[in-house]
């Protein structure tokens, strides 16, 4: 199988491109490879990938719609997996244009390559901020999802909507998935695991927002992965309305669904501090803060649709991931 990968150097999307590597597909890469974190992480990542032959990268922004297509059109896929986007939550805040910018603008322009290539699968990256201020838990994704707290959720949310559009208009078959904190090896240096390792490691205080109160369904890296690629082969009908007896996740106009991926199993802030203090061997300098604007006190994920579509459930204790990244952080920074 062929499958276009945007965001290949980054931390979601190098995940998976390695895992459909693993599994003996053909990928192509495009990746803008900007500055939000340092971008020598992101070129190890294409540079890992790079060690097979069956890896191309191709570079360029999402918003440059001639070397997107260009790329494209060259990797000729079978599937098309969008995930790159300008990500945090609490990035959005400062900087809104990244957001308008490469996650409308750049989603646009996936979604227009999308129509002339007519790929058998497109999949898109939504995230569970779209929940919003939501709070009957666990999140399923059959709930309204019209109340987004910052920016980077509304353009998730726009996200999605935009792809259903398309998906009805030009009977493109589309999955959108809501992914939940998902953290591991190689993850980016703004998420709060590799924030929280960082500075205890180094003797620095870490931000604990809501004075603790908070918890989070963190989901393992290579478990996402994994439901990620299953979810390829889960095709959405085109019979729309006329599946929705058995099929209620479907959209009742398009070849479209959307797909929770979390564990389901959501963890303490407090709790997860203590597994990393655990793994470390040291304790952290706590300061205790109050809410940040935008953030929600909690995430829970169903993940019963995906396990009927796949019959796979996200799995890794917060033990083993928390372990497992730690092990990944020190050999990185003893390379250098």
């Amino acid at each position: 199988m062929k499958v276009f990968i945007t965001g290949t150097a980054g931390f979601i999307g190098f995940h998976l491109a390695r895992h459909l590597l693993d599994l003996g597909h053909q990928v192509d890469g495009y990746d803008g490879m900007t500055a939000y974190y340092d971008v020598r992480l992101k070129e190890k990542r294409h540079a890992l990938l790079g060690t097979t032959n069956n890896f191309r990268a191709h570079i360029g922004m999402l918003e440059d719609e001639a070397a997107l297509n260009a790329a494209a059109e060259a990797a000729n896929p079978d599937v098309i997996v969008h995930l790159a986007a300008q990500a945090g939550v609490r990035y959005s805040i400062e900087h809104p244009r990244a957001y308008v910018n490469t996650n409308l603008v750049g989603t646009f322009n996936v979604m227009e390559l999308t129509r002339r290539l007519a790929p058998k699968h497109f999949l898109f990256a939504s995230t569970s901020s779209v929940y919003g201020a939501n709070t009957v838990m666990p999140f399923v994704e059959q709930e309204r999802t019209d109340h987004p707290l910052t920016l980077y959720a509304a353009s998730k949310k726009a996200g999605e909507v935009m792809t259903h559009s398309y998906s009805h208009l030009w009977h493109i078959p589309t999955t959108a998935f809501r992914f939940f904190t998902v953290y591991g090896p190689w993850g980016r240096p703004d998420m709060a695991l590799y924030k929280f390792v960082d500075a205890i490691e180094n003797d620095r205080p870490i931000d604990i927002y809501n004075h603790g109160k908070m918890a989070r369904d963190f989901t393992y890296v290579s478990d996402l992965v994994k439901a990620v690629a299953l979810l390829i082969d889960r095709i959405p009908p085109a019979g729309g309305a006329a599946d929705l007896t058995d099929d209620p996740s479907l959209s009742p106009a398009a070849p479209y669904r959307v797909v929770n991926i979390g564990r389901g199993a959501p963890v303490n802030l407090l709790d997860f501090v203590e597994e990393i203090e655990r793994k470390l061997g040291k304790k952290a300098i706590r300061n205790y803060m109050d809410m940040q604007p935008g953030d929600v006190p909690a995430t829970f994920a169903s993940a019963d649709l995906l396990e009927r579509l796949t019959g796979y459930r996200p799995h890794t204790s917060v033990r083993e991931g928390v372990s497992a990244f730690v092990d990944w952080y020190r050999a990185y920074r003893a390379e250098g």
